[in-house]
């Protein structure tokens, strides 16, 4: 992890802006009218409509997906008391994780007011305004009290993250450490060191999961808490032990299974983690210096199952993992509260999760591919894509069963779908290739078998039930990269093309494409030596129907992949040239940009040729194509070079598709504004239209164009590249391409593979 520097962090939160939010209006304001449904008067309708039905609050305002983080800033991170405004840095951080996490609005508020009467008045009287309430560094035990009584006379979710964020995550840690470990949580010794909020919130969850109080010491900066103390807050006096054999942590210490600190670094020793009971179980959970070194933890006992609260180290007790999904699902219900039914949903779902099968994005994150589980992974990571659906859903679940959710929820899958969007996990693009993909598997073959990219999009694409994947490449080799990345091939054909019992359908396919270019010079013998080349074999397996669809990209350069293409399958009769389509999803909407790979410097025909294809492709993903073509004039403004071609295109294309919508040559920002466009140029063909669909010039400027945007804006997903023209279902990917975007592409190649197969049925073709 790189160290974090004062200079650095100043820097990180002064720069630009400065801090770590904003608001962003969710609604049009550009216009006279916007505004006057924004205000005043449209906005006295809702007001009324929440007036005579207060629950509306939910329909017409934001405040169903807003969360208020309040602090006094008596209890911040490691810092202390520092008051109210000091602790504004950390609100605002809890805010950017709400955001980030969870898909939250949050609104952080600092109250100056230590008396926890004055504090709660001051938080009630502003409640209204928020779905849910997470109070923040708030120092025990007062917080205690604040959080008792705010969900007393509150009707929202309330909950203080430092007590049951940290509870919820360790108690799910701990579930699976004791698993791996063979241990029953009901009679395991447990020593907790602290005394904190945290402290007693995690202790109460380990007993609700099943541990008993009569095996649990706990420990304070006084020594062991004794029920013979005096004046032990109402609290400590839950985990006070009888024994009066013990008195310092190294005592308690001694037998015991589990290790659980919530207090200050280095306090516990090597020779106190050795003197634990076998398979002992260390959660050092101080920060950033936990109370012993991962290193010096694992140094003491091989056999220790050890976790801390930094992510440089296995199993992060991390609230992160936590919180927003928390209080995602809480809101999704519109729940009267944080109960405990929903804290143990959370808790057993986290703890499932790590179970599970890791997605390949949390592998690449941490760069490492085997994160399966046991001693070194019983907690999901934070970065698990999984955590939003699969907590928020079981807390909404959990709220429903307990009778606090005013809005349930009743169709699940949709509401996991509507929350992987929610976060561009996935769009509804996606989602509807990759179901419909399923309904209609095909033979894949993956040319580059022995990448570990393209390995592992196989494998997932097989798992999602996507397709059937053909890897080529050496078995031996691909068997052993496969061990290494931790994947299954038991069910993946896989084909040497070079090896020697290949030599028969090696030699029928370079007869068939040798037949097939006998006119450009082919013979026999250069075929067949081609027939050891990836591309070239992959493709003749799809040719000759040995398999449905080909993906290639990851090692070969396009130029090389677009001859073999060619020669091999070659471009549809009825146009001529193939190219290439770029699938933005974007906030905005969904653009389909053309042609990105294949054309460098396109005549006329060939825009002409581009257009069609982009008006089919966009048809193939059942949208209506609404086409600009794009240029650096408009309509006619310059008459020499590219924009001649575009001009001309479009002529011929108006003219041989009178009801398609398209027009140009014109500049970007006129084909993406539509007023714009509409006041200065009235008579296009696009007029109150949004445009779909861009055709550019030439390779160099569309290229530039999509991955332009897709630098700008990191929640953009790009799905492609798409090949558009050739006779066969042939797909490129690129060396930039993540396991995710081949996958994506194999979708399409699935559908494109599908749909051909319905044209034989019929025979019959598109529009265009």
């Amino acid at each position: 992890m790189a160290k974090i520097t004062k200079e650095a962090a100043l820097e990180y939160h002064q720069s630009g802006r400065p801090g770590k939010i904003e608001v962003k209006p969710t609604k049009p304001y550009r216009t006279q009218t916007d505004l006057s449904l924004a205000y005043s008067p449209g906005v006295a309708y809702p007001c009324l409509e929440i007036q005579s039905n207060p629950d509306d609050v939910y329909k017409y305002t934001d405040k169903g997906n807003l969360v208020a983080v309040i602090s006094n800033g008596t209890a911040v991170l490691g810092l202390g008391d520092i008051g109210a405004m000091s602790g504004k840095p950390v609100m605002e951080g809890k805010g950017l994780l709400f955001k980030i996490y969870g898909g939250i609005d949050v609104f952080d508020i600092e109250v100056d007011e230590k008396d926890p009467e004055k504090f709660c008045e001051a938080v009630e009287r502003i409640a209204p305004t928020f779905g849910g309430i997470n109070l923040e560094d708030i120092k025990a035990p007062e917080c205690f009290y604040i959080e008792e009584r705010l969900k007393r006379t509150l009707d929202i979710p309330v909950m203080h993250d430092d007590q049951h964020g940290t509870a919820i995550i360790s108690a799910a840690g701990l579930k699976n450490a004791l698993e791996v470990a063979g241990k029953d949580i009901a009679e395991v010794k447990i020593v907790v060191n602290g005394a904190g909020a945290a402290a007693i919130s995690c202790t109460k969850l380990y007993c609700a999961l099943g541990a008993r109080r009569e095996n649990i010491v706990m420990i304070d900066s006084k020594g062991v808490i004794t029920s013979d103390r005096e004046k032990l807050t109402e609290q400590k006096k839950l985990f006070a032990t009888d024994r009066r054999d013990i008195h310092t942590l190294e005592d308690a210490i001694k037998g015991a299974d589990v290790f659980v600190g919530l207090s200050k670094g280095n306090v516990l020793t090597q020779d106190m983690v050795r003197s634990m009971a076998p398979t002992p179980i260390v959660f050092a959970l101080a920060n950033p210096v936990p109370e012993i070194s991962y290193e010096d933890a694992m140094e003491s006992r091989p056999d220790v199952l050890m976790a801390t609260g930094r992510s440089d180290y296995p199993n992060q007790i991390n609230n992160v993992i936590g919180f927003p999904y928390i209080f995602r699902g809480a809101l999704d219900v519109h729940a009267r509260a944080i109960n405990e039914e929903m804290k143990m949903a959370a808790v057993l779902a986290i703890a499932n999760l790590a179970k599970e099968a890791v997605p390949d994005v949390v592998n690449d994150v941490y760069h490492v591919n085997d994160l399966t589980f046991g001693p070194k992974y019983f907690i999901p990571k934070p970065v698990d894509p999984r955590l939003i659906t699969e907590v928020s859903a079981a807390v909404a679940k959990a709220a429903m069963d307990s009778g606090v959710a005013r809005s349930p929820i009743s169709d699940w899958d949709a509401y996991k779908k509507g929350l992987m969007q929610l976060l561009g996990q996935e769009t509804k693009l996606t989602r509807k290739l990759h179901d419909t993909a399923r309904m209609h598997p095909q033979r894949v073959v993956f040319a580059e078998g022995g990448h570990p990219t393209m390995m592992k999009a196989a494998v997932q694409a097989k798992q999602e039930g996507i397709c059937e994947p053909i890897l080529l490449g050496n078995p031996d080799r691909l068997n052993r990269l496969a061990q290494r990345l931790k994947l299954d091939l038991s069910d993946i054909n896989i084909i040497d093309m070079r090896a020697d019992q290949e030599q028969g359908r090696r030699a029928t396919f370079a007869k068939h494409l040798a037949e097939k270019r006998q006119r450009q010079g082919y013979t026999f013998q250069e075929a067949y030596d081609k027939m050891y080349e990836r591309n070239y074999f992959g493709m003749m397996m799809v040719e000759q129907g040995e398999a449905d669809a080909f993906i290639t990209g990851l090692y070969t350069k396009y130029s090389n992949t677009i001859k073999v293409a060619k020669e091999v399958i070659g471009i549809r009769d009825e146009y001529g040239t193939f190219g290439t389509m770029h699938i933005l999803n974007t906030k905005k909407g969904t653009f389909y940009i053309a042609d990105t790979l294949i054309n460098r410097h396109p005549d006329k025909p060939t825009l002409v040729d581009i257009a069609r294809l982009s008006a089919h492709t966009v048809r193939f993903f059942n949208e209506v194509p609404r086409i600009a073509m794009i240029s650096y004039s408009n309509f006619g403004t310059d008459e020499a070079g590219s924009p001649v071609n575009v001009h001309n295109a479009v002529a011929e294309m108006q003219e041989r598709y009178p009801d398609l919508a398209i027009d140009g040559e014109m500049q970007v920002n006129f084909a993406l504004n539509k007023q714009l466009r509409d006041d200065k140029y009235p008579f296009t063909r696009l007029k109150g239209l949004d445009v779909n669909t861009l055709v550019f010039p030439n390779m160099s400027s569309a290229n530039g164009s999509y991955k332009l945007l897709q630098a700008l804006d990191s929640d953009a997903e790009i799905i492609g590249p798409i090949q558009m023209g050739l006779k066969k279902p042939i797909h490129f990917t690129d060396f930039e391409c993540s396991v995710r975007d081949v996958v994506n592409i194999t979708a399409v190649a699935v559908l494109d593979a599908y749909v051909e197969k319905l044209k034989e049925r019929v025979n019959t073709g598109g529009m265009f």
